[in-house]
């Protein structure tokens, strides 16, 4: 419920945007699981989704269980690809395909897939 308050109180001031631009470029994000998503003032949207599970800005779109943070920040903290070993895969959580289709590791052919476990998500490649 904090969540949402807060984010209906940043959403409501508009001039807040407005005042930001000038000092900082970027709104970021960041997750439960430590990553973090910065989206670029200047291109923020006129209107801000948000309905009771998720909030969508731009081209991201979060579930809102997900979100601990939201500030402004002076550069992009996107957080990038890692390295990823067979032992992550063995302690994965949720894979997924690109369509967003859950599958199991015996069910993976050759492609990209997003796997999740407790700690981080990564990107990888099935060769």
């Amino acid at each position: 419920m904090k969540k949402i308050v807060l984010l209906l109180m940043t959403l409501v001031g508009g001039g807040l945007a407005v005042q930001a631009e000038d000092s900082y470029t970027y709104l970021t994000f960041e997750t439960t699981d430590g990553a973090k998503v910065s989206v670029s003032v200047s291109s923020l949207p006129v209107t801000i989704n948000l309905d009771n599970s998720t909030l969508a800005i731009g081209n991201e779109t979060f579930a809102l269980a997900d979100l601990s943070k939201m500030y402004f920040s002076t550069q992009s903290e996107t957080t990038g690809i890692q390295e990823i070993n067979s032992a992550t895969i063995d302690e994965a959580a949720d894979i997924y395909d690109l369509q967003g289709h859950k599958v199991t590791k015996a069910q993976m052919k050759k492609g990209v897939y997003i796997v999740k476990t407790n700690s981080k998500t990564y990107k990888i490649v099935k060769r």
